[in-house]
């Protein structure tokens, strides 16, 4: 395992988990955690973690080369694992130069700071990694059968999926062209704590805690596999320790559910889990189905056969059991949530979902 990360990102919701993970479970592991607190990075995330010696935050956008050259000379990382992106679809629609900017300048950027501190004469370390943390939008839309494997071409379908799409290019040729010791994961929906309520998990959970409607887009029927996040940083750690410059891992948690499947079972066990509405009405009828949005992919569903069989990974949670975990997380963390649901949320929310 390596000694020093530098991880981009880390106020997110997958790069606050992964910190706290390897905080946790790795003690030979010091963290740099380059952040440039979106409204979806929060720094409360890792409050309790900013007096440990191991780690060290810096307030900073990606896409500034002169800092991102400096952190490299101070920290001499042995690995970047790179999170920091723009990340949701619906806002990709409304303001896609964001994602341009951050998912491709961005990693433009880091990659060439990388290429410049680690590929010197004097620099060469085989054991450097450039960990590039990516999605499986980039492969588009299956099917009713079927699974997305490392060899299926790319088809993305979303301004959001066409810049990560273009950031895994850029990253695979750096591998090709200068020998960066690069590797990219495709990962499948994540769910758990720390969340930002624009995803569908935690704004179901806030909706439904509220008694507020419950919006569901199109005939709720679109499908995605579904990864609890401690899988998912479980999955990058063995990635960082054994898996190969070059290669691409895809990482899934063989939890295939219809979005309208997710919504109703996160009603019933709030139901159970949570004081009741008002004159004990079920959750469940604060569905509403809204207009689908444009070019909604129908299904994804990853083939992580690769990553278990060449590295020994594979998922350990239960969708079930993580669903449990997550909303007892919320439940718990009621002053979290208060706190990211600012005005700037709020309006959002009604442009997203207020006229349909």
């Amino acid at each position: 395992m390596t000694k020093t990360l530098l991880v981009t990102g880390g106020c997110g919701f997958i790069g606050t988990n992964f910190i706290r993970y390897l905080l946790a479970k790795a003690p030979e592991v010091r963290i740099i955690n380059l952040d440039k607190l979106t409204y979806a990075g929060n720094l409360a995330n890792l409050a309790d973690v900013c007096g440990n010696s191991r780690y060290r935050f810096i307030h900073g956008d990606i896409c500034d080369a002169v800092l991102v050259e400096r952190l490299f000379a101070e920290e001499n990382p042995d690995a970047l694992v790179h999170f920091a992106a723009e990340s949701h679809v619906d806002r990709s629609i409304y303001g896609p130069e964001a994602f341009v900017q951050t998912n491709v300048v961005g990693t433009f950027v880091l990659l060439e700071a990388a290429r410049n501190a680690w590929l010197g004469a004097s620099a060469k370390d085989s054991a450097r990694r450039f960990l590039h943390v990516s999605t499986d939008e980039v492969y588009g839309s299956l099917g009713p059968s079927g699974y997305f494997t490392e060899a299926t071409p790319y088809d993305p379908r979303s301004p959001y999926s066409a810049s990560k799409a273009s950031a895994d290019h850029l990253v695979s040729a750096y591998f090709h062209t200068y020998g960066l010791p690069a590797i990219i994961t495709n990962c499948s929906n994540n769910y758990g704590p720390f969340q930002f309520p624009e995803k569908l998990m935690p704004l179901i959970i806030n909706n439904a805690l509220n008694g507020r409607e419950l919006p569901v887009y199109g005939d709720g029927r679109n499908v995605r596999d579904w990864l609890y996040v401690e899988d998912h940083c479980a999955a990058l750690r063995t990635v960082l320790s054994k898996g190969v410059p070059g290669e691409t891992y895809n990482i899934g948690g063989h939890n295939e559910k219809q979005n309208i499947e997710i919504v109703t079972t996160i009603c019933d066990l709030l139901d159970e889990m949570a004081p009741p509405l008002s004159a004990g009405r079920p959750r469940t009828t604060l569905i509403r189905f809204v207009t689908d949005r444009p070019g909604h992919d129908r299904r994804y569903a990853i083939d992580a056969g690769k990553i278990r069989r060449e590295l020994g990974w594979r998922p350990q949670t239960s969708f079930q059991e993580g669903l449990r975990r997550t909303i007892s997380w919320y439940l718990a963390n009621d002053a979290w949530l208060k706190g990211v649901l600012d005005g700037t949320y709020q309006e959002y929310y009604e442009t997203l979902y207020g006229g349909r």
